[in-house]
């Protein structure tokens, strides 16, 4: 019943894009479209309607504001994949290849500013408060990892707080967000909130893992393609820790462009234990996430939220 009602809600967001979204401008939907068709597991929507539920059954009336936590995202897909001149993304081309650099930040640009307009006039503060800041934290975030690139020095706390930032920050925004259109009392918004900063903290752990762990048809992009442009995710950085200099030298050596041997550093990373530290860190936040609302009162929807922490944990194990 409640595998079947999982999928229900899936099928309900996909309609909504599929039917119901569009915008002013018919080249800037169109490029929305192909992205949304590409797929996705619509976390970010799905823990705004679930946030609400826990107060709020009626998970149809908030359809519309977890749309816009799923369009906020890929709006920041597409200035990703712009920034970081990727190739596909979700296993097709990314926009940018089929539409090129200039309408891709032009369509990221005008999907932000669309769902703003939309958001302030049909929902009251805080609401757009909430996801005006969180813009700006994403946007913080994309620029901390931007001068990290290739810092070999990057703290493991350093990459936590840029994660926080740039990933967590949008699921926070998104059960906050679903809470308070729930109705949900003060403690159960900020305990909402609490879930979903550590659930985004363990995701992008996860995202940093599976670059690393994973093939290229699972990924939607190619192995190791972190590494490639250069970032610093967590299983290198504590691959770094470790203290082999010989490791160092590999990693200093691709990160300079005079060896491109990517699958030599995945080897090593697998040799310095860093893949099982990380498994443990992402263990550590999907905890946080499940602790978090632990508090609230015992509902199908707190069920089910606590469940999407739970398979980050055990795909951590």
């Amino acid at each position: 019943m409640i595998q079947s009602e999982r999928a229900g809600r899936h099928d309900e967001i996909e309609t909504f894009f599929r039917e119901r979204f569009t915008t002013d401008n018919p080249l800037i939907t169109e490029a929305v479209k192909r992205m949304l068709a590409a797929g996705g597991k619509r976390l970010r929507p799905r823990i705004t309607l679930l946030a609400a539920q826990t107060h709020d059954a009626d998970a149809e009336r908030h359809m519309q504001l977890a749309a816009y936590m799923e369009l906020i995202h890929v709006a920041t897909l597409i200035h990703d994949d712009v920034v970081d001149n990727a190739q596909t993304r979700r296993g097709v081309n990314a926009t940018a290849i089929d539409y090129g650099n200039r309408i891709s930040v032009l369509a990221g640009d005008y999907l932000f500013a669309w769902i703003f307009k939309n958001v302030t006039q049909f929902y009251a503060p805080p609401i757009p408060n909430i996801l005006s800041a969180t813009l700006a934290e994403i946007c913080d975030g994309e620029v901390l990892q931007l001068r990290a690139l290739g810092d070999l020095n990057v703290s493991l706390k350093s990459y936590i707080d840029t994660a926080e930032r740039k990933t967590a920050s949008l699921f926070a925004a998104s059960a906050q967000c679903g809470a308070i259109a729930g109705g949900a009392p003060p403690h159960a918004v900020e305990a909402l909130r609490g879930f979903g900063l550590a659930y985004g903290i363990a995701f992008q752990m996860r995202d940093d893992l599976l670059d690393v762990t994973a093939d290229a048809a699972a990924l939607g992009k190619p192995v190791g393609n972190d590494l490639a442009e250069r970032k610093m995710t967590i299983p290198l950085i504590l691959a770094l820790r470790s203290g082999s200099q010989e490791f160092r030298g590999m990693v200093e050596r691709l990160y300079a462009g005079r060896e491109p041997d990517v699958a030599a550093v995945i080897a090593g990373i697998r040799q310095s234990g860093a893949i099982e530290q990380t498994r443990a860190k992402i263990a550590e936040y999907a905890r946080r996430a499940e602790d978090a609302i632990d508090g609230l009162e015992n509902t199908a929807a707190k069920a089910e939220l606590q469940r999407l922490a739970g398979e980050l944990l055990e795909e951590a194990s």
